[in-house]
């Protein structure tokens, strides 16, 4: 089980990355719009860098859903490898059965 600070940390990182999400998609177009000049694209680049860190898509961290972890996630499921083990065993997820040979 993860630290529940670390998950709400990333709780809080992904509710910045939602508020600011059309603010930063505005600035990024003024900055990659090459008609415009040099001097309206910088002012876009510096209002970008003001804006909170945890704000960016790039610093979220996907974390299972049941405990926290951060490592061996399963996109698919959004369960640990440790999870999905447990779970399946148990007969919890449908048509997923435990290999044995």
């Amino acid at each position: 089980m993860a630290k529940k600070s670390m998950v709400n940390r990333e709780v809080k990182r992904a509710r910045l990355v939602k508020q600011y999400a059309g603010k930063r998609a505005e600035l990024k177009a003024v900055i990659e719009d090459q008609s415009r000049p040099m001097e309206e694209r910088f002012k876009a680049t510096l209002k970008l860098a003001q804006l909170p860190r945890n704000s960016s898509a790039v610093r979220l961290h996907n974390r299972c859903q049941l405990t926290g972890r951060p490592h061996a996630y399963y996109r698919k499921l959004k369960l640990s490898r440790i999870m999905l083990r447990d779970l399946a065993s148990f007969g919890q997820i449908p048509g997923m059965v435990k290999s044995s040979w």
